[in-house]
């Protein structure tokens, strides 16, 4: 009968010694961990993982870092990541309006835009959350308590378009040690200098706490390759930004030895993951950069980082959740700021700090079959933001005219207001 242990009460490099002396020695791990107290793990990652190449190693450990008052530009630049794992603050959720925001140019033109942003923000909440009182009145069989937490929700949702990107935020980032190093050794080349700042902070206080894990010897000839790389292609963008568009390798006559998979699948079930060696499907559409956010947190695959500026407009589903005076306003405003932003003599990157979430991005995400099964089910869902719900709509009638026997259980009413928005929250008991 097979034995099992759990140990949890060791540090990372205590428990990747543990799990890599299983590839040279038959002992048992309760053995293992005797030796782990009696030789230390320092010595042992730093003879073999760091010292011998063994990254493997690293894998086996893992860290969670916490990091508070960053851009929301620094902060989907670290989760710009397939293995990415962690949670970051929702504006969906939470009023930012007392969050500082990183004003990288420090002058009275930038803060102006900053400041008529978050204006905006701030003084317009009461009124947009009575107008969707009225829109969507509350059922006599419904729960006071939850209804106005969607009230509030749903608020949030239509001002978050109005935050400028350079607003803060935080995040957790769960990694192992070796995931870490791999991310931060091209964070540290980021086109922006708070993502370098970051990067070099993190290392710094990794390298103190995990020294043997994290003594890697820096090449000039990588250090330039990882440079070069990261500030010539760390953003996606296009020539032409496509509305939306569906392409993909996986064939029909490939799916039809498959279709018993398809048409048994319970619903909230995902498929097989084997199946993603039949090809890949990859979408091109436009989007605001609020809900690029929230598509951006699907990791089984690629999702490519879009240049947020203002060339695309501003997303109109922000600005239709308005009282007509609200969207007259919400229109000068962005005219205005429009102008202004085109104004500051500085380089596009920079640029995005100024700009709100509401306005478009070009976005590309390429899955394989099973993710983008995965990824069009749950973003059609009613709960989900509407820009996004809208895109995840367009993929599933794409997915389902290009492959008409694959089987999908998408949400597709036409009324994306849902009460349970009430219900997604952490109480204490």
């Amino acid at each position: 009968m097979a034995k099992i242990f759990v140990y949890d009460e060791f540090g990372p490099e205590d428990t990747a010694m543990m799990q890599a002396l299983y590839s040279r020695s038959p002992k048992s791990v309760v053995e293992h961990v005797e030796k782990v107290k009696q030789s230390g793990s320092g010595k042992f990652m730093e003879t073999f993982y760091v010292g011998y190449g063994h990254m493997s190693i690293a894998d086996c450990g893992s860290t969670t870092i916490f990091i508070e008052q960053l851009s929301m530009l620094a902060d989907k630049a670290i989760q710009d990541n397939q293995l990415y794992s962690g949670q970051e603050t929702s504006t969906r959720y939470i009023d930012m309006s007392r969050q500082a925001i990183i004003d990288p140019l420090g002058t009275p033109e930038s803060k102006a835009i900053h400041d008529k942003w978050m204006a905006f923000y701030i003084n317009n909440q009461e009124a947009v959350q009575n107008f969707i009182k009225q829109k969507y009145p509350k059922k006599d069989d419904e729960d006071e308590v939850v209804y106005d937490k969607a009230i509030k929700a749903r608020t949030f949702d239509t001002m978050r378009g109005f935050l400028p990107a350079g607003i803060t935020t935080q995040l957790s980032w769960h990694t192992n040690l070796r995931q870490a190093w791999d991310k931060l050794s091209l964070l540290r080349h980021h086109p922006l200098v708070e993502v370098r700042d970051i990067a070099n902070d993190i290392l710094a206080k990794l390298r103190k706490k995990y020294s043997h894990s994290f003594s890697h010897q820096l090449f000039e000839e990588q250090e330039t390759y990882r440079g070069y790389t990261v500030s010539k292609h760390n953003y996606f963008q296009p020539e032409t930004a496509v509305p939306f568009k569906m392409t993909t390798t996986i064939q029909n006559a490939e799916l039809e030895n498959y279709t018993d998979i398809f048409v048994n699948r319970p619903i909230k079930t995902n498929l097989p993951t084997f199946l993603t060696e039949l090809g890949q499907v990859t979408y091109d559409f436009i989007l605001d950069f609020g809900s690029f956010r929230d598509i951006q947190r699907h990791r089984n695959g690629i999702c490519r980082m879009p240049l947020l500026a203002t060339k695309l407009g501003f997303n109109s589903w922000y600005l239709e959740q308005l009282p007509a005076d609200l969207q007259t306003k919400a229109k000068e405003l962005i005219a205005e700021q429009t102008v202004a932003l085109e104004q500051l003599e500085t380089i596009p990157e920079i640029k995005q700090y100024y700009i709100a979430m509401g306005f478009n991005v070009p976005c590309r995400v390429t899955y394989g079959l099973p993710a983008t099964v995965y990824t069009v089910e749950l973003r059609s869902n009613k709960t989900v933001h509407p820009t996004l719900r809208k895109i995840a709509h367009q993929m599933q009638a794409a997915l389902k005219e290009t492959f008409p026997k694959l089987l999908l259980h998408c949400d597709l009413g036409a009324d994306d207001w849902d009460i349970r928005r009430g219900l997604q929250d952490i109480v204490k008991k």
